[in-house]
Parts: C-alpha cells; sequence; structure tokens
C-alpha cells in the first residue's frame, strides 16, 4: 500500500479546512511581543508645547488622550527621522501596543524628539543605553489637574526595560480608571506578563 505524505503547507491547509468546518476558524495573529522595550513617559509638564495635549500624528484623539482600552487606546510617542526630509516615524501612526506593566493600550499618535536632528534623540536613537533595550517608546499619562511633583514620580514609576506587545490581539486584561494617572494614583506594576481576559 502506497501511502500519501503531505508537505507543510497541505498539512496546513488540512488542518484549516478542519477548523473552518467545526465553525471556528482559526485567529492569525501578528502580534509581536517585544521583552526589552524601554518604556518613558510624557506628561502635560513636559510635552510640547509645555502645558498641552498637542500631539503631531493625530489618529483616533485630536490630543493626547485615552482610556486605555482597545477601542480608546493611549497615545504613545515613538522616535522619527528627518533625514529623508520627510517625518518618518519608527512605528506607523496608528500601530497599537499593549503594556502589561500598566495594563493598558497605547496607539501610536505622537513623536520624540524636537528639532531638525530628531533622529539623534529620545525614542529614535539611544534605547540600547538603557537596559540594553532593542526599542524606546514614550507613553502619554496626562498630568493636567495634578501636580508636576506627582507627574515626575509616575514617570519615574513607569520608566524602565519593559514588555511590550506591538500589533496586539484585543482580548488582554485592562485596569480600570481612564488612563495611567487617574483618581490620584499612578496605575502601574502589574509586570511584564500580558494576561488575557
Amino acid at each position: 500500500m502506497r501511502r500519501k505524505v503531505l508537505s507543510a503547507a497541505g498539512l496546513l491547509f488540512v488542518v484549516l479546512a478542519a477548523a473552518a468546518c467545526k465553525g471556528t476558524p482559526p485567529r492569525a495573529s501578528a502580534e509581536k511581543v517585544v521583552p526589552d522595550t524601554y518604556v518613558t513617559a510624557y506628561t502635560w509638564f513636559d510635552n510640547t508645547p509645555h502645558g498641552s495635549p498637542d500631539i503631531s500624528h493625530p489618529v483616533l484623539h485630536k490630543k493626547a488622550g485615552g482610556t486605555g482600552t482597545y477601542e480608546d487606546p493611549v497615545t504613545i510617542a515613538v522616535g522619527h527621522s528627518l533625514e529623508t526630509g520627510h517625518d518618518v516615524l519608527d512605528f506607523p501612526a496608528g500601530t497599537r501596543i499593549y503594556l502589561p506593566d500598566v495594563r493598558r493600550y497605547f496607539m501610536v499618535e505622537d513623536t520624540c524628539g524636537d528639532g531638525p536632528t530628531p533622529e539623534e534623540g529620545p525614542c529614535h536613537s539611544g534605547a540600547d543605553e538603557n537596559g540594553g533595550a532593542s526599542i524606546w517608546i514614550d507613553m502619554w499619562i496626562g498630568g493636567e489637574g495634578e501636580s508636576a511633583s506627582f507627574a515626575r514620580r509616575c514617570t519615574q514609576q513607569v520608566t524602565g526595560v519593559r514588555t511590550a506587545v506591538f500589533d496586539p490581539a484585543d482580548n488582554y486584561v485592562v485596569a480600570s480608571g481612564g488612563g495611567v494617572m487617574h483618581d490620584g494614583e499612578c496605575d502601574t506594576g502589574y509586570g511584564n506578563d500580558p494576561v488575557t481576559k
């Protein structure tokens, strides 16, 4: 008796077809977990311009904000470069990122670094100088209505090499409260393991 041997592609087709017949199509995920992301934060007090929630690449929000759910992610800033004569972001505007340590979703809507050579500054370069990180991102934590000293303390608490999930699924646990700083609290310290609902 002669056996038919399936190639890897053929086997994958059979598995996918079987799953589809059961009514549970497989879920493809493009998410990428980066365990060595240098995460910093910026606030109302140190944004550009100072004392504002202005952002450079609005997608869902006209100003920095968001609660942190998948549907309403918080603004996050990434590095960018003007080397080509155009403003090129390290990650496209609209990219979602999940940060387990604060249990919130974020969306790229802003840039780190000012001036004619932002590629020589924060987020675009220098990640490796911070605990050997491979990527640097800067989350908006707000601060309007809070004291500058409280905002600074919260910034220090959330800063460090952390896990980040790029292009995450929509089923990660989200902490309650609107944003990282809310109700007089700096909501962080959940650890680096993404937890699903």
